[in-house]
């Protein structure tokens, strides 16, 4: 008897039947995030203007704006982090992406064998990693709104800061010389600073993840050495 291919078509229905469905509070948090950047977008002078009080001690008069906005970069990835890593638990994450990450593998691998005994098994197993996978996400989404807090005003400053007259905006780059205040798709410094904040703030996030993680391991097996006492 052939087994049915868990992958075709015909069987597609049943397991999008059974995957989670995008929550409410998840919604609600893209939401509240798309609420703050309006906010701020709306009101950014001001916000630079009184953010600049805060901020003037890195614009060194506008002399290196790529430096500013290295620094800028820096403080925004590294408060927006910390505030993720503090709200959610490091541990569970890390957990969902490595059992997420060793689905897939046996799932790509079933496929190359062509496997369709295991790749059934899989396939049923598939709506509990994505209900798993959703609630890291869920998570995430609410902490959203709060980590825009951070980032869209930065960005509000950071666009009061360019278009300051004391600002040398001509800047090399790897691959010509460009003025901050020109526009492509989107101004020139809004595709540099982000650039410049994505490696770090991937670099950031990597080494606060790691503390918080190794510091939640550390408790655990004091809290176990206790118990076992």
């Amino acid at each position: 008897m052939k087994m049915p291919n868990p992958g075709s078509p015909g069987n597609m229905p049943n397991t999008m039947e059974n995957m989670p469905q995008m929550p409410k509070n998840a919604m609600l948090g893209m939401l509240l995030s798309m609420g703050v950047m309006i906010i701020v977008l709306m009101y950014r002078e001001q916000v630079g203007y009184y953010l600049n009080y805060v901020f003037q001690y890195i614009d060194f008069g506008g002399k290196y704006p790529v430096t500013t906005l290295i620094i800028a970069g820096l403080i925004m990835t590294t408060l927006s982090s910390v505030v993720r890593s503090i709200m959610t638990d490091p541990l569970k994450m890390a957990k969902t992406q490595h059992v997420q990450k060793e689905f897939n593998l046996e799932m790509r691998k079933a496929r190359m064998e062509n496997n369709l005994f295991k790749l059934k098994k899989l396939t049923e197993q598939q709506p509990k990693m994505m209900a798993a996978s959703m609630s890291s996400s869920q998570d995430q989404m609410k902490i959203m709104p709060v980590t825009m807090i951070i980032v869209i005003p930065i960005y509000a400053w950071v666009w009061f800061f360019i278009a300051g007259d004391s600002v040398d905006t001509i800047i090399n780059v790897p691959w010509a010389t460009v003025d901050l205040n020109q526009s492509f798709v989107l101004p020139a410094w809004i595709l540099v600073y982000t650039l410049i904040s994505i490696p770090i703030g991937q670099l950031v996030n990597k080494i606060i993840r790691f503390i918080l993680l190794k510091r939640r391991i550390d408790e655990m097996e004091k809290e176990g050495q206790k118990a076992a006492v």
